[in-house]
């Protein structure tokens, strides 16, 4: 396969995954901004859903204040924003239409759908009570593709590289939603195991669609350990870090078996997985949870790099 094919799926699958990925970072800040608790107001809620999209220094650019309009507007809806929902969508299509085919009919059907739909958006589609369905409507729109793609394309090289690159946007934006109850959301030490603490660590689970899940395996409250843990090294949990290397390294040892050989990317992926498989949440908790974090998703960003060298994306 072409690396310029390769880089189109990887990159198509990629930004699909992101759009949704975001739309569960924003669900996550305007859940927590509707707590009454949230008494110092909308700014450390917004702010920190900006800083765990990576999205802050662009806003900061444009807008001159925090507010929970701006910040939805420049994460959903804002073209000048190169990694807003508006953005990936658009991207995604882009991507698809360049290697159509590459695609299956219903893969590009669901594409196309999605982004002809979204470029319809208005301002007011963002505000109060309609953001929620929008919401809901993208990690469905995102869903679909996933299900287009899993159910009608060959099991080959420009599969894997699909994988690869919804898996690692999966895992990147796990890390960064998980990263928003602590990188400014930090409660203070009277909060720790108390209602609106236990509240938080619930929204972060609805966002990524397993509070049902978490209360099946734990059966008990909400704790930072435990939802930690679930996030993290869940082998069984399909958003987390530990389930989404998984799927990577599988990914790389395809690759491997249609080529051949090997990349060099599949040792650093090789690592990362290791370190998840070996590691407790003793030792992350020890080390502090926003520095593991953030060290995995400088792990994540190197991946992505050299598997664009070893497989010529550019």
């Amino acid at each position: 396969m072409l690396g310029r094919t390769a880089a189109g799926l990887y990159w198509m699958a990629r930004y699909m995954e992101r759009a949704e990925n975001l739309a569960r970072l924003v669900e996550v800040g305007y859940r927590i901004a509707l707590m009454p608790s949230a008494a110092t107001g909308h700014g450390d809620e917004w702010r920190s859903t900006l800083v765990s999209a990576a999205a802050l220094e662009g806003y900061g650019a444009k807008y001159d204040e925090i507010t929970p309009e701006t910040v939805t507007h420049w994460l959903l809806r804002d073209p000048d924003n190169g990694s807003s929902v508006w953005r990936c969508l658009e991207a995604a299509r882009n991507n698809g239409r360049g290697m159509r085919t590459a695609l299956t009919r219903e893969m590009w059907e669901a594409l196309n759908a999605t982004w002809v739909e979204y470029s319809t958006l208005r301002p007011g589609d963002l505000r109060g009570d309609r953001l929620p369905d929008l919401l809901n409507w993208v990690r469905e729109r995102s869903q679909a593709f996933r299900g287009a793609m899993l159910g009608t394309i060959i099991r080959d090289d420009g599969y894997h590289f699909s994988q690869l690159g919804a898996f690692l946007e999966r895992a990147d934006q796990t890390a960064r939603i998980l990263d928003v109850k602590y990188h400014i959301l930090l409660p203070r030490s009277e909060m720790v195991g108390g209602a609106t603490d236990g509240y938080q660590w619930e929204t972060i689970l609805r966002s990524v669609s397993a509070r049902g899940a978490y209360r099946y395996v734990y059966k008990g409250p909400y704790r930072a350990w435990n939802v930690a843990e679930f996030l993290i090294l869940s082998p069984r949990m399909p958003r987390s870090l530990r389930f989404s290397y998984d799927w990577i390294t599988a990914s790389l040892d395809g690759l491997g078996e249609v080529y051949g050989t090997a990349a060099p990317a599949d040792d650093d992926a090789a690592a990362t997985r290791a370190r998840l498989v070996d590691c407790d949440m003793s030792t992350i908790f020890q080390g502090g949870l926003h520095e593991f974090l953030g060290d995995f998703i400088a792990r994540n960003g190197a991946l992505s790099i050299a598997l664009a060298r070893d497989y010529h994306f550019d």
